[in-house]
């Protein structure tokens, strides 16, 4: 068993879900390193004595994946390999009752907004003046930037309101100096993120500042891509574009997830937006912005969902020609307005339904990219795997969008750095390409 000396403390931190709880991750380690507490992101070293879970529980295989998580470390810590086990996130959030009964090993479980009651279970304080210090995890060269928290919408699928209450922006002070702090540790690449990125300033300026924010950020020096994720459709702020258009350190890029294209599911799923609003949207970014990549994710198996249905969401994607689609499959979510409606749409439906759509998606992006070829793009290098360095466009965000492969035997670049980049091949959902010298 390990010391319960406090200077002797190790704590890893482990992170499920979505960057939104990265970032949560890395406060939490920020506010631990600022009181002395040793704690690190998902270390392998295996000699942590205290374990923190910050968990997921938006759909039903994240749940499973969480639980999963708690199950290893409290096994880990009955069997004497680890002394303290903390659960946090938004799996602890909603069900906190139901874990503290079915995973007793656990020592205590804490809600998306009780960071202080974490750190008060190690002695220490939450310090006010670490706000906008905080230690990233990712590659140095690229950082998540949350912007708000919560989510005022009622989508009639999403859980997200439950698990992180309601929509509380940060001042945009507090934005620009996380965002110099970033840049001087050498970040280069900023994604602004939040349960819903347009909603951003109407709960403490009483209207939209997106782009306020954006041009703000714009003057800090180091940062060279600001790149915008998880932008709501309805009521959406059509100025952001004219920012995009106007400020070269904007990516021309968009995460904008409208999850369907049918009205009557739309309607069901209460998004408060008809396709000919969607496509009114879309039209104006690609009038103002001609180069911008738009991503967008569908969700499929919705209640009551009808082929037709379907189909009209197939016809919208191969007319709309999106350069990223996720698809996801409905999961029937308790607490949810959604979960009143008979999940009657099969597994085996469901993942028909995802299979068509991304096989859609596939042939449009294979085009898409085919079309690349010959072109110079501006390339950040995230890194090097085996025999290729591997980076991004400003149209791609890491891990779920195109990476660039450039033969390493070929090309000398350096991790972290910008590289002018040639296209030379094309796959679905991946280029290939050589240096400029």
């Amino acid at each position: 068993m390990k010391t319960k000396n406090k200077e002797n403390d190790k704590v890893n931190v482990i992170t499920l879900g979505c960057s939104k709880n990265l970032v949560d991750s890395e406060n939490i380690i920020t506010q631990l390193n600022g009181n002395d507490i040793k704690a690190e992101h998902e270390s392998t070293e295996e000699d942590a004595n205290i374990i923190v879970v910050n968990t997921c529980g938006f759909i039903e295989t994240a749940k499973e994946e969480s639980v999963n998580t708690i199950l290893h470390y409290a096994k880990l810590k009955s069997e004497g390999d680890i002394e303290k086990l903390y659960v946090t996130g938004c799996l602890s959030q909603r069900y906190k009752d139901d874990l503290e009964e079915e995973i007793p090993e656990v020592d205590a479980f804490f809600g998306t907004m009780e960071l202080p009651g974490l750190l008060a279970r190690f002695n220490a304080d939450y310090k006010h003046e670490l706000i906008g210090e905080r230690k990233s995890t990712t590659p140095q060269h690229y950082a998540y930037l949350k912007i708000s928290e919560g989510c005022n919408r009622t989508c009639s699928f999403c859980a997200i309101p439950l698990m992180r209450g309601k929509h509380i922006s940060k001042p945009i002070e507090d934005c620009v100096k996380e965002a110099r702090n970033l840049a001087r540790m050498g970040v280069k690449e900023i994604m602004l993120i939040a349960q819903e990125l347009t909603y951003y300033g109407l709960d403490i300026y009483k209207e939209r500042k997106l782009s306020e924010l954006l041009d703000a950020l714009c003057e800090v020096e180091g940062i060279e891509w600001i790149r915008l994720h998880y932008a709501y459709p309805s009521k959406f702020p059509v100025e952001i574009f004219d920012v995009m258009a106007r400020q070269p350190k904007v990516c021309n890029y968009l995460d904008i997830p409208l999850q369907h294209a049918s009205d009557s599911v739309l309607h069901r799923m209460k998004r408060q937006i008809t396709q000919a609003e969607t496509r009114a949207i879309i039209t104006k970014a690609r009038e103002t912005v001609p180069e911008i990549a738009i991503r967008t994710t569908f969700l499929v198996g919705f209640p009551g969902e009808t082929q037709e249905e379907f189909d009209e969401l197939v016809a919208f994607v191969k007319d709309m020609k999106f350069e990223r689609v996720g698809v996801f499959q409905y999961s029937h979510e308790e607490g949810t307005s959604a979960f009143d409606l008979k999940d009657d749409i099969t597994d085996e439906i469901k993942r028909d339904r995802t299979d068509d759509l991304m096989s859609v998606q596939q042939e449009i992006s294979f085009d898409k990219n085919l079309k690349k070829i010959g072109n110079h793009y501006k390339v950040l290098i995230d890194r090097k795997e085996g025999d290729y360095f591997i980076g991004r466009t400003e149209f791609d965000s890491p891990e779920v969008d195109n990476e660039v492969l450039i033969l390493a035997k070929d090309n000398y670049l350096r991790v972290g750095d910008f590289s002018t980049i040639e296209i030379t091949g094309a796959e679905e959902f991946d280029l290939y390409g050589n240096l400029i010298k």
